[in-house]
């Protein structure tokens, strides 16, 4: 059985070499005293509380899942001792603002530990995977006595968040929510309703649950425009607050998450931000959970890269054409076979092109918010935005799809539970789904950041793309340079094509959305490919990663002309 290891030599580069972060840190004064040595050693000790507290419990986590007693939810063996030690090792601290109590390091190495946590234990992760989140919430809509109340257990991690927004009549569509809030004492208000599909609305783990509801107030407007967001506790004074949680999910994966149906039956809460503008307030929490969920996408495809290369290397299975160098006896290991090297082959590029995209999209964040030049701070804002929903929505299908190829390595060992890819691979489902679909994430991304004709993120990418193109030339990558500049003109196109038509078929954008989406994602693929080999031979750091680029154009890029094709048809 094959436990996960952190790619650490990946992550490094990544951070050191294709993003060179320490450049910009030092001239982010939050950040100016971290370099990449100090990164590393984050990075180090990250990896073996993933590694030597997390792995081990995945399987054990999956087989015995959650069960509800008496009303509350019980996780499964370890789970609680392993939150503890994650609290004393002030990891939930990492990224928060020194004056809250944090550490005050970049979102660029929260996405790393992430990465770690998720494919270590997506279940575990899943309790504080929206932490961050939480924190951003409460330190920027909530009055000063409800900050000085919770943002320090939100910090240290004794207080963990949840996210209630689904009901049974409102999945995505939140403005069809019923939860409603009326006002109480001192300011309070009381909560009634159900929510459902909570992560980690019930647990063990920590001393205290921190709800963000989104409820309707009296006479508040239909739809979005009335939805307003509380903050109610589990406990008030000591005392339970009337949130009960009626039922655990039996679920296809991350069965060691407690998925809860949650009642709130006169839950007494607090107005977070301006009464009717909740969602704009959530929304703070849930860009940065589609990045996180994204991250999800990622370990999957990590952790499967990993089983599949192991189980390669060793099982033996006919011979191989032409066979290895030295070869005897009736079978070769099952790397050796064509098939099987395109499949892995897949597995490391697009494993390592998804860490280059997501780790530049949480390094965007942090010059967003920290860099001193208004210019730079906007530019990094729109690139982030755009990266958010592909992020999101091709990280989780890939998760999914390329545990699917990884399972196909083991043939029908790999479809038995003495294995963990069959995990992996259920495990990795619900990502597609939650913090709003793919489906929706595509729309996201081409009604809002594409086909708005002053779209600031658009012109940004075109022109890092566009750049990185030049720099191919005259270098032995110089055609797939070129075939990704045509590329990159024929989706302008495509996007011109229907900014136009938009207004008489307001349906087409929708029905290219997903097709284009894909796009977008192959060709920042492609962008981070020729950069990394790029690099790679500039820094003299090895042919591997130009191998893999060229592996990339020749093999996966393209899908996206076919993807296109599909789009404008």
């Amino acid at each position: 059985m094959t436990h996960y290891r952190a790619p650490l030599d990946d992550m490094r580069f990544v951070i050191e070499h294709w993003l060179d972060a320490e450049q910009d840190w030092v001239r982010l004064p939050a950040f100016a005293d971290l370099d990449h040595a100090l990164a590393a050693q984050v990075l180090e000790e990250a990896a073996r509380f993933a590694e030597d507290r997390l792995a081990p419990l995945n399987t054990p986590g999956d087989r015995q899942g959650c069960r509800l007693d008496n009303g509350r939810v019980i996780t499964p063996d370890g789970f609680p001792a392993a939150y503890r030690a994650f609290v004393e090792a002030g990891w939930p601290s990492l990224a928060c603002d020194p004056e809250c109590g944090g550490q005050g390091l970049p979102q660029l190495l929260n996405v790393g530990l992430l990465e770690m946590l998720y494919a270590a234990n997506h279940a575990w992760a899943m309790y504080p995977g929206i932490a961050h989140g939480a924190y951003e919430v409460v330190r920027r809509f909530a009055s000063e006595e409800l900050r000085s109340a919770w943002l320090p257990g939100l910090v240290s991690g004794t207080c963990v968040p949840t996210m209630c927004l689904t009901e049974p009549q409102a999945g995505s569509d939140v403005g069809l929510l019923r939860c409603r809030a009326e006002p109480a004492e001192a300011g309070s208000y009381r909560l009634h309703g159900t929510k459902l599909f909570i992560s980690g609305g019930d647990h063990d783990l920590g001393e205290d649950i921190l709800h963000l509801v989104l409820a309707r107030l009296p006479g508040a407007p239909a739809g979005t425009r009335g939805i307003s967001l509380f903050l109610v506790p589990r406990h008030v004074e000591g005392q339970s607050n009337g949130v009960f949680c009626d039922g655990l999910e039996h679920k296809l994966g991350i069965r060691g998450s407690a998925t809860c149906s949650l009642r709130f039956d006169g839950a007494r809460g607090w107005l977070l931000g301006e009464p009717n503008q909740g969602l704009a307030a959530m929304f703070v929490m849930m860009n940065g959970a589609r990045l996180h969920v994204g991250l999800q996408g990622l370990g999957h495809a990590e952790f499967a890269r990993q089983q599949a290369s192991a189980y390669a290397a060793e099982r033996r299975q006919m011979r191989a054409v032409p066979r290895p160098t030295g070869a005897t006896g009736e079978a070769d290991p099952i790397a050796a076979h064509p098939a099987m090297q395109r499949i892995l082959q897949t597995l490391e590029t697009q494993s390592q092109g998804m860490r280059m995209l997501g780790y530049w999209a949480a390094h965007l964040l942090d010059i967003a918010e920290q860099a001193p030049d208004r210019q730079q701070r906007e530019e990094a804002h729109a690139l982030a935005s755009l990266l958010t929903p592909v992020v999101k929505a091709w990280f989780t299908e890939q998760g999914f799809q390329l545990a699917s190829q990884a399972l196909q390595v083991f043939g029908g060992y790999g479809y038995c539970t003495e294995y963990p890819i069959e995990q992996t691979l259920r495990d990795s489902r619900i990502a597609m789904i939650y913090e709003g679909t793919n489906e929706i994430q595509a729309n996201d991304l081409l009604l809002r950041k594409l086909l708005p004709a002053d779209a600031p993120g658009l012109a940004a990418l075109v022109k890092r793309i566009g750049a990185e193109c030049q720099e191919a030339e005259g270098t032995p990558l110089q055609a797939q340079g070129e075939t990704l500049a045509e590329v990159l003109g024929e989706w302008q196109a495509a996007l011109a094509e229907l900014r136009e038509a938009q207004e008489s078929a307001p349906q087409r954008p929708y029905e290219a959305a997903t097709d284009l989406l894909q796009v977008a994602a192959l060709l920042m693929l492609g962008y981070a490919w020729l950069r990394a080999a790029r690099i790679s031979r500039k820094r003299g750091l090895g042919g591997e990663r130009e191998a893999a680029a060229r592996f990339f154009f020749r093999r996966l890029f393209p899908e996206a002309r076919h993807r296109l094709q599909l789009a404008m048809g």
